[in-house]
């Protein structure tokens, strides 16, 4: 098998790493700083140190591999630099085999709250989830090109041990009241890690899959269950009208879409069954 490289090795990335040497697999993280190299050190896995914000990776390191693209793209603008500057060093540093692109379901946009599958439009409503899909657009036409293979991972919100919203809740930051709430979606991590090997093991080669657990709640609901099952206190609920004088520009963003995400084609195709179906069983694993 060829070897796995899994660029942007952090809170996921690592726990794919991790799985791959279960697997008795060659894998190398790439991380951009000395400090993401250590991590990796003290994690007994084998890592490589290139930031694309600044540099492109080494002659002949990618030939023939199967690439994780787990990087986030750059911070602002409607194009992702990270994912252009990657493709473009593929005619030094060697065609990958395959590559697994962890993109955002944000790329569907506000959805009002319907039931989307992978066959919904494409209409981002913010920059950040434009330039997911600028970077999706770019490794299609890479794909195109070169007839290297591709799959996209459309990824809705990342939970488990150590990604749980708990000094928000701490610090008492409100919420919208759940009748104003809208729709959100999210998988456990080690459900994703699972997915995301299974995706590049055996997907046909330019799918893409919605990852969700498939039982999406109101981005209140969320909050209110995990303060539950933490025992911190619930947040306080205000109007909607109040909302954008109390919360972030960020959360606002997230507030301002509702879709319900379908995962029917992510258990029929890759045939995996999720350990954690629903977030009440996620979050007894998660804290």
């Amino acid at each position: 098998m060829s070897e796995t490289v899994i660029l942007g090795c952090g809170y996921v990335g690592m726990r794919i790493a991790r799985q791959c040497l279960d697997r008795r697999e060659a894998v190398v993280g790439w991380v951009r700083s000395e400090a993401g190299l250590a991590r990796l050190q003290e994690a007994g896995l084998a890592g490589m140190r290139c930031d694309l914000a600044r540099e492109e990776p080494p002659s002949g390191v990618l030939e023939g591999v199967r690439l994780f693209h787990l990087v986030p793209p750059v911070e602002q603008g409607v194009e992702d630099a990270h994912t252009r500057r990657l493709v473009s060093s593929f005619d030094r540093a060697g065609q990958p085999k395959r590559i697994l692109y962890m993109s955002t379901t944000g790329v569907y946009g506000d959805c009002r709250g319907e039931w989307v599958d992978e066959g919904w439009p494409t209409r981002p409503t913010v920059d950040r989830s434009r330039r997911r899909l600028d970077a999706e657009e770019t490794l299609r036409r890479w794909s195109h090109d070169t007839g290297g293979e591709l799959v996209v991972l459309r990824v809705s919100g990342i939970y488990g041990p150590g990604r749980l919203p708990l000094a928000r809740l701490r610090q008492r930051v409100p919420m919208v009241r759940p009748e104003e709430a809208p729709y959100s979606n999210r998988i456990h991590v080690d459900d994703l890690v699972r997915i995301s090997l299974a995706a590049m093991d055996k997907a046909e080669d330019g799918a893409v899959f919605n990852v969700s657990d498939g039982n999406p709640s109101t981005m209140t609901d969320y909050f209110i269950q995990i303060a539950d099952a933490a025992g911190l206190p619930r947040p306080p609920l205000i109007p909607m009208s109040e909302a954008p004088d109390q919360l972030s520009a960020g959360m606002m963003s997230y507030m301002s879409e509702s879709r319900r995400l379908s995962n029917r084609k992510l258990l029929d195709e890759l045939g995996v069954e999720l350990i954690y179906p629903s977030l009440a069983e996620g979050l007894r694993s998660a804290l």
